[in-house]
Parts: C-alpha cells; structure tokens; sequence
C-alpha cells in the first residue's frame, strides 16, 4: 500500500489499514472508545484539528467545537505566549491530559501531518494568507470572517481551495440558523412576490481620534517584548510594517480601529455577515451588484454610511447602519427583504416579522442560538468527511465578500462606481481598480 505523504493524515492512515487488514504484531489494550463502542467514536471516523489565532472570537468557536464528539483538538498556534497557555489549559481540561502542543510559528503547525483541518480566528490581515498555506499543506479551513482583505484576496483564496480539493467554510455562520434560514427561504420561494429590495445592516467599531471609522496613523513606538512574549514580526504578518505598541494586539478592538488591519475600512465587520444573507435570498451566489452608490444624510444617515447597490436583475441592495431608525428591534446583524407582495426582516434576537399577516401561518419564532451556531461546525466536519461543499464555501465567501469590498471602495472614495461581476472590476475607474488589492510585506506572499 502506497501512502501519498503530502495528504496522508493519523485518520487517513487508520481508515486505510483498517481496510488493508493490518494486524498489530503484538498484543495491545485498546479502549472501547477508540474503536467507536460505549458511545464513543472510532478513531478513523474523528476529525484531527489545529487552531491558528485563537482569542476571543476564536476561543468561542473552540468551545463549541470541542462540544463535537467526532473531532479531537491536538494543537494551537499563536504569536502570543498567553494566548498560547490559555488554549492549552481550556483544551487540556476537556480532554483530561496535557496533550495539546503549542506553536508560535504557524507553519510549524501545518507541517503535523496528523492534523486534518485548521480552525483560523486570527485578525483580518493573516485570514487569507493562512488559509492558503494550510490548503497547500493539505488541510481544510474553517475561517473566521472576512476571510479576505481585498477583492483580489477573495478570488484567490476561492481559486486556491478550488485547485487543491480543500473544504473551506467562512464563519458567516448565519446560513445555518433556523430564523435567517426561514427568511431567507421566503424571499427564494416567491412568497414576497418579485423580489424589490435587500437591506443590510452595517456594524462600524473603534475609529480614529477625529470621529473618523478608522485611522491611518501611527500610534507611539514601545518596545517590542520578548519574541517567546509576543512576536511582533509575526503578528503584522503581512501587513504594512510599523512600530510595536501594545494598543494594537490588545484584542479586537485594539488592532480594528487601524485601516492596515481590517478588511474594508471596517466595512466587512457586518457586511461579511448581512450582504452574504442578501446575496443567498437573491440567489446572487456566483455574482454581484453591478452598480454601488453612496448615499447622503437622509432619514437620519450619518454621511457616507450608506451604500446603495444594484444587480443585473433590478434588484437594489441598501446598506445601512445597524442603529437606523427603521430598523425592527430584532437584534443585531439585521436584513429584510421585500418583495411585490410582502416582506420579512430578522436578526439575532432568533425572531422573525413578516407581512402580510398570512405568512404568520408559517414558523416565525426559532429556539435561540446561544453563543455560537454549533450546527455550523457541524456542516464543515460532516463536509470534512463528505468533501461536499459547506454552507459558506469558498465561491460563495468570494461573492459575497467580493460585493462587500466593492461598497467599501464606493464609500471610501464617495462616488458612484459601476462594477463587473464578471472580471470583479470597475469599469472606467483606475482609482477603484486599484484598490481591488493591497501589497503584501515581504517574505509573506500568495
């Protein structure tokens, strides 16, 4: 039996010699567990997983992946020696050993052969490139939105797990909850009548010293601590080299503010999350608007915090604060949709209006979610298993993102722009083009 080393895995390797009839040459104890009796899962059926970044965000989509019985954790990687020990000691503990290795290195991580797929909560700036390398290292990424910094991130991180076979999900995780699910199912089924117009919600954090989103200055210089402490050089990864500070890696909100590293201007904070529900209730995956228009003070919008996009269909998107006033008291992370006929709006409160009244006869009231949607982890193991495509796979990412990016480019530059779906560019504006990219800090490259 021929063992291909580049994707062979401990999983693999067991399911393979299970099949070839390997038989150990001596006697050995194997607990029930590892053979999948007294409740357990066979080792050969369990997914081996590493993490890359794990903070906040991270930490709670650890904890309910580690509530899956079919995956065991092995190892985490963060720049961060605190970080570092705080995954350790959470993992440890559920696992009852000392067994998870650290890293500060994430490429020391994606040469363990034995790790099937990486979870990545890392900041915006290391999403693309990190899953890139853990696809070329023959792992499958689940990754913490926006996975892209650029539109021209987001055709290359689709095209890269394209060409080798990965299965990527984005943590646009509210594609597998029963309220946007529903929602989103009458706007697709026709029960709105023809589709009119897409709202999403938008979601700005931190900001500049003049009230600005973000900012482009540089805080003060520090000293950098020890590299074991925190490594400087692999935090900015591949982001624009400045001075240490410690303001910037003191969690989200310390590095959010900084244009250098967010995806949009701060834009896909909750784009990544609305636009891509607006995209699936238009059956837009595949495509985007082709026309994005930022929209002044009216009805109470604060200047250049709305954007309003078109599609080949006739269909609008508005992009609009998540503190408008129109908004129902639904939650965070709102949509609605409206049709000829009727409309439906929801958000993370797990409830759902709708008009007319006769759509009441339909579910309108879902169990809450808690912190994090399990059910989306359980897409991307079961895809892990399957190879099928997860809910928020990589093309769909690309689309979504690609559209979100776009806004952000109009918004930023405050001018309407007409955009190709086709070749994800601008067309007539040299500008805008050229802010479909961002260069990358030497030696990181994709």
């Amino acid at each position: 039996m021929r063992l291909n080393n580049a994707t062979m895995t401990r999983r693999r390797f067991l399911a393979a010699a299970a099949r070839a009839g390997a038989v150990l040459a001596v006697p050995a104890f194997v607990p029930a567990s590892a053979l999948g009796k007294d409740g357990g899962v066979a080792a050969s059926e369990r997914i081996t997983l590493g993490g890359i970044g794990l903070n906040g965000r991270g930490t709670y989509v650890l904890k309910a992946l580690l509530t899956l019985p079919d995956t065991v954790f092995v190892a985490v990687c963060d720049v961060r020696a605190d970080r570092r020990k705080a995954v350790k000691e959470l993992v440890d503990a559920k696992y009852g050993n000392q067994d998870c290795g650290t890293y500060r290195d994430l490429r020391e991580l994606l040469a363990r052969r034995d790790i099937d797929a990486v979870l990545i909560a890392t900041g915006d700036r290391w999403h693309t490139l990190a899953s890139i390398m853990a696809a070329k290292a023959g792992k499958d990424v689940y990754c913490e939105k926006p996975c892209s910094m650029s539109i021209g991130e987001s055709r290359i991180l689709a095209e890269t797990m394209r060409r080798y076979g990965r299965v990527f999900q984005v943590g646009t995780q509210r594609r597998t909850i029963d309220s946007f699910k529903f929602a989103a199912d009458l706007a697709r089924s026709g029960k709105l009548g023809k589709l009119q117009t897409l709202h999403a919600s938008l979601a700005f954090y931190g900001g500049g010293p003049n009230g600005e989103h973000v900012r482009h200055d540089w805080l003060p210089a520090e000293p950098e601590p020890p590299r074991e402490t925190l490594d400087w050089d692999l935090w900015l990864g591949p982001a624009p080299w400045r001075p240490y500070n410690r303001a910037y890696s003191a969690g989200t909100m310390g590095w959010l503010s900084h244009f250098d590293f967010n995806a949009g201007g701060g834009w896909l904070n909750w784009a990544s999350h609305t636009v891509d529900l607006c995209q699936w209730a238009n059956q837009a995956d595949g495509t985007t608007p082709i026309e994005f228009e930022p929209v002044g003070p009216e009805r109470g919008y604060a200047a250049k915090q709305v954007v309003q996009a078109r599609y080949a269909n006739g269909v609008k998107l508005v992009m609009r604060p998540c503190d408008d006033k129109d908004w129902l008291p639904l939650g965070s992370c709102q949509v609605r949709f409206e049709g000829e006929e009727g409309w439906v709006e929801t958000g993370d409160s797990n409830e759902v209006a709708v008009y007319p009244e006769t759509l009441r006869t339909e579910r309108t009231v879902f169990d809450k979610v808690g912190t994090f949607p399990v059910s989306h982890l359980r897409n991307f193991v079961d895809c892990v298993k399957s190879r099928a495509q997860p809910a928020t796979n990589a093309d769909v990412a690309r689309s979504s993102h690609v559209a979100s990016h776009a806004a952000a480019i109009a918004w930023m530059l405050d001018r309407r722009l007409t955009f190709d779906p086709a070749t994800e560019s601008f067309l007539g504006d040299d500008e805008a083009n050229r802010m479909r990219t961002r260069a990358m800090r030497e030696p990181w490259q994709m």
